[in-house]
């Protein structure tokens, strides 16, 4: 299968060698474009849970098809790592999965742009292509945790897409860096695989493999308009004003994620269609707490907002802009909720109340803000 789509700097052209059986290309993502000089386009999942706005079911099926395809023989300690942004969410949904099988011998942990004043740093690596190309892996004062990560003899690395492999490799490296010097192996998890030919891994002397709903390959066509693309600058990564107030117990420390929802939300009526919003990284518990009134009954959706500068336009209908709830002062985004009929949107941060731009409530008539604080 072959798919063209045209965009404004030129036309991106997907081919799916395969597939798994219940999810096509058409299932999995649409595109989009990105306000970003580096790369013009955007694979927009419709199953991640950031740009469009999807059951908690939906994403809840997306993990376990994926764990299903994880081989169970993996050496243990196991350390499975979530890439944020975007793949906070689907990281832990992958690990909530595989620690069915393997319990307290799998640890989760995310890579992050907001690095905590008290828990060490084990690493730093670059995501190239990226608005924001910081990435910190962050430790635990607790000695076994962190021990479990430098005992790892598995490493499994979830984020929703591969194209090159170049940030997956950055981060192995700086793993090795950082102490973990006995991985005998290492699984590559993803919605969508197009690595293809451009994972280069032979010399990191560790068996790398690759799990994905669907794989193919892409090429990129300019079309030589000379269109300027002003990116915004929304790499700051040090926290500011705003202090993270909720625990970090969702993945920014290692964990074994035994975190639940909050039970923070005034009764819902039978009618209402409801979206919660995470906020940025801060995206596990807001998903479970969109689980949560789905299994009540409620009609609810889950997305997020982020810090990825997107034009409007094919899969992008609608856009918010207002400022970051960090105190970085930069640009942050929610994507495709204007346009959609939600009776109530919940916005769910770790910083306190006030954090909030009051710009989003212009945009939001009906945001609802659940913090920590409450």
């Amino acid at each position: 299968m072959i798919k063209h789509t045209d965009l404004s700097r030129g036309r991106i052209s997907v081919t799916v060698n395969r597939h798994h059986p219940e999810w096509t290309l058409d299932d999995l993502l649409s595109f989009a474009e990105r306000i970003n000089p580096k790369r013009a386009f955007l694979f927009v999942s419709k199953v991640l849970g950031k740009h469009i706005p999807v059951a908690p079911s939906v994403m809840q099926k997306s993990y376990q098809d994926l764990t299903a395809l994880i081989p169970k023989d993996l050496p243990y300690p196991i350390s499975v790592m979530g890439m944020a942004e975007t793949a906070v969410g689907l990281g832990a949904g992958v690990y909530r999965e595989l620690k069915k099988d393997f319990q307290e011998n799998a640890i989760f942990l995310t890579t992050t742009r907001h690095p905590v004043e008290d828990l060490p740093v084990l690493g730093l690596f670059l995501e190239e292509h990226s608005h924001a190309q910081d990435q910190f892996i962050l430790s635990s004062h607790d000695a076994s945790k962190h021990q479990h990560l430098l005992n790892s003899k598995t490493l499994i690395l979830v984020d929703d897409e591969i194209s090159t492999g170049k940030t997956f490799r950055n981060l192995i490296l700086s793993l090795k860096k950082s102490g973990l010097e006995q991985v005998e192996r290492i699984i590559l998890v993803s919605l969508v695989d197009w690595s293809e030919q451009h994972l280069v891994t032979d010399d990191l002397g560790i068996p790398v493999e690759v799990v994905s709903l669907l794989q193919g390959h892409w090429q990129w066509q300019e079309n030589n308009k000379n269109i300027s693309v002003h990116m915004p600058d929304v790499s700051s990564t040090l926290q500011q004003s705003q202090k993270i107030i909720a625990p970090n117990d969702w993945g920014r420390e290692p964990t074994f994620l035994n975190c639940l929802p909050w039970s923070l939300i005034d009764p819902i009526q039978a009618h209402e269609k409801v979206l919660v919003l995470g906020s940025g990284e801060f995206s596990w518990i807001p998903f479970l707490i969109a689980e949560q009134l789905e299994q009540q009954g409620v009609d609810v959706y889950f997305s997020s907002t982020t810090r990825s500068p997107i034009m409007q336009g094919h899969a992008i209908e609608s856009i918010c802009l207002f400022k970051d709830n960090y105190g970085l002062n930069i640009n942050n985004y929610a994507y495709n909720v204007n346009h959609q009929q939600f009776d109530r949107v919940f916005l769910v941060i770790e910083t306190a109340k006030d954090s909030v731009d009051p710009l989003l409530f212009e945009q939001i008539k009906n945001l609802e803000i659940i913090s920590y604080e409450c």
